[in-house]
């Protein structure tokens, strides 16, 4: 274990944890918030971002954003069951995880728990899509809870809280931006040890073998420096993404839609809290999922977010706020409801999207006497 480290609090494991690099939080934190369950895995957010950023020599293996299938999906290979195995067992009771993170199960001469994969681990992006859990017997039909299930698992750089990478880099050449917490690597004063890579749980981290520096997801932060949401978000055709900020739960806003999900409702889930790194893409966690799997991917209070996901159509705010995901290219860091209409406003308040909760439904005759017709459908 590294010799120079911090107590910090971290809210998404319910206790102090050791951390061992002391900096000042950012003035505004961004995150993310992606509905699992609306997920088609068309990879339009994958292309996105592939040619936007990394369509390079040298970064043909790079995916910043990828999804995968679950629970036999990993790119690189094993990527979160290797780190599981490493860490060890933990266990969770009333809020708070007792295992150890990362950044305290560390060999001598490291910050961060952590590998490096090889070479062939990052051969195969789509590895396990589509491949259930379990067999479909001839005569079978899903009855109740799905005892074989899937789901598509959307991953980018969690620019998390506190970084593993940043942790990791003896150069310290990785920061986060003190305006919005986005983690950037710098080029300039990279030398390419990759431990970054090794240290990153998820993996966001890479090299590059032809400048022989590694890079990573820079939250499209040209972009949101103008006020525009990243590209993985804007470009989702299924609009199961939202980008905003996020606050401490001490300071959470019920109007902040990240805040309303997360620390509110309680609905959206960070992916692995027990590392520690406390990563800011949150998921609202898939419903057709054992419990004890949900748990170790999303922590304590899956099974209350289902409940939560699954009253949606009977709660007007919840369900306005989930109609809002992809209907604009700019962040909106308020919401309301009013009437019949979900509403976005930027920082100064002023109105950015409006969509409507419900459609009015329209039921025609079979007959149309007006132009002496009869309707069939035709599908």
């Amino acid at each position: 274990m590294a010799t120079d480290v911090e107590k910090v609090y971290n809210w998404q494991i319910g206790r102090e944890m050791e951390y061992p690099y002391d900096a000042p939080p950012p003035k505004r934190q961004v995150a993310w918030v992606f509905d699992i369950n609306k997920c088609i895995a068309c990879q339009t957010c994958t292309i996105a971002c592939k040619t936007t950023w990394t369509s390079g020599k040298g970064q043909e293996y790079m995916w910043w954003n990828n999804v995968e299938t679950k629970p036999y999906g990993f790119y690189p290979l094993g990527w979160d069951v290797r780190l599981l195995e490493k860490l060890g067992s933990g266990r969770w009771e009333n809020g708070k995880y007792l295992g150890k993170t990362i950044f305290e199960s560390t060999p001598v001469g490291e910050n961060a728990l952590g590998f490096l994969p090889s070479e062939m681990d990052w051969a195969h992006p789509n590895i396990g899509e589509d491949e259930v859990a379990g067999n479909v017997e001839p005569g079978d039909y899903i009855e109740g809870i799905h005892r074989v299930w899937m789901f598509y698992l959307q991953r980018i750089c969690n620019h998390c809280t506190r970084p593993a990478c940043l942790a990791g880099c003896p150069r310290k050449v990785i920061y986060k931006r003190r305006e919005d917490g986005i983690v950037l690597l710098d080029q300039d004063r990279c030398r390419g040890y990759q431990e970054c890579v090794r240290a990153c749980p998820y993996k966001k981290s890479m090299f590059h073998p032809q400048s022989r520096k590694s890079q990573k997801c820079i939250s499209c932060y040209p972009a949101v420096g103008q006020g525009y949401q990243t590209q993985c978000v804007v470009n989702c055709i299924g609009k199961i993404r939202l980008f905003g900020y996020i606050n401490p739960p001490e300071e959470a806003r019920e109007d902040n839609p990240i805040d309303y999900l997360v620390h509110v409702r309680k609905l959206a889930k960070p992916l692995y809290p027990q590392f520690g790194t406390q990563p800011n893409v949150y998921y609202i966690p898939p419903i057709h999922v054992p419990e004890q799997f949900r748990l170790q991917m999303f922590g304590q209070g899956t099974e209350e977010a289902v409940k939560t996901y699954r009253t949606a159509p009977d709660d007007k705010k919840l369900r306005g706020l989930l109609l809002l995901f992809g209907c604009t290219d700019r962040i909106f860091t308020r919401f309301k409801i009013v009437g019949n209409q979900a509403i976005g406003l930027d920082d100064d308040k002023n109105e950015v999207v409006r969509t409507t909760i419900t459609e009015p439904t329209y039921e025609r005759p079979l007959f149309d006497k007006e132009r002496n017709v009869y309707r069939h459908s035709i599908t």
